[in-house]
């Protein structure tokens, strides 16, 4: 899967599944543009030509519209968009999930991915192709309880992702959404109860709801977004692909 040239777009980059999905990508030559509201944890790759790391807050309208100018403006064209940026909920009853709470995953899982894809539509569409790969849940197939907040947002996503495929489809603009199972990234224990044991809830409730037997790690995340944003993934659009160790069955 070659991907020397291509320029990507990856939000959530300094989290697991992003700093392994950037490593993947620039391995595989590709230009890579790595955004987080923290991108301390992209230091590593600031002497990497072909990649740029951009510091902001992917929720204000202007910040994703800079992000998107410069990835042009540097690299002269737009490829591919990652959207790999998003929260956890802590498992909590219905009943004591603030307002604030609920739109704060909203918005962070659900609206700054449409943000970005807004975005990403008006340069792909100029060029009559690109890849969006849109990171939704296995939950949204096999919610827990106490997580139905993240579940909404997770669901969204999904339902969002197969309308824009058919809408963009005309444009040769590919768009599909990836549901990871329960992944070994720092994100996991943020599922569990806010004084719940984070160590025993990873070995005694996520992983073994895994029919393979462990968690999914970054790189198999990583390498499914670069199989759906390579030429290889053609003719694959409006596709839910779950990445779950057979936990969605």
């Amino acid at each position: 899967m070659s991907l020397q040239g291509k320029t990507f777009i990856i939000t959530g980059a300094g989290g697991g599944m992003g700093k392994a999905t950037v490593d993947l990508l620039v391995q595989a030559g590709a230009n890579v543009v790595g955004c987080d509201l923290n991108t301390s944890h992209l230091k590593a790759y600031e002497a990497v030509e072909n990649f740029v790391s951009f510091e902001g807050n992917l929720l204000e309208e202007q910040t994703v519209k800079h992000v998107f100018k410069e990835t042009e403006e540097r690299f002269g064209k737009i490829d591919g968009l990652a959207n790999i940026a998003g929260i956890a909920q802590s498992a909590t009853p219905i009943e004591k999930v603030s307002l604030t709470d609920f739109h704060r995953i909203m918005d962070i899982n659900l609206t700054m991915m449409f943000l970005t894809c807004r975005e990403a539509a008006i340069y792909m569409k100029k060029q009559n192709q690109g890849r969006i790969v849109n990171i939704g849940s296995v939950s949204t197939t096999r919610p827990r309880p106490g997580l139905q907040s993240y579940i909404a947002s997770k669901g969204a996503v999904e339902s969002f992702t197969k309308a824009l495929a058919l809408e963009l489809a005309e444009h040769h603009i590919n768009v599909n959404v990836l549901h990871p199972g329960p992944a070994d990234t720092t994100m996991l224990g943020k599922f569990t109860k806010e004084d719940g044991d984070v160590d025993e809830a990873r070995k005694e409730i996520f992983e073994k709801s895994v029919p393979l037997g462990r968690l999914i790690q970054p790189k198999d995340i990583a390498g499914s977004i670069k199989f759906l944003l390579s030429d290889e993934a053609s003719m694959i659009t409006g596709t839910v692909l779950h990445v779950d160790g057979g936990r969605s069955i």
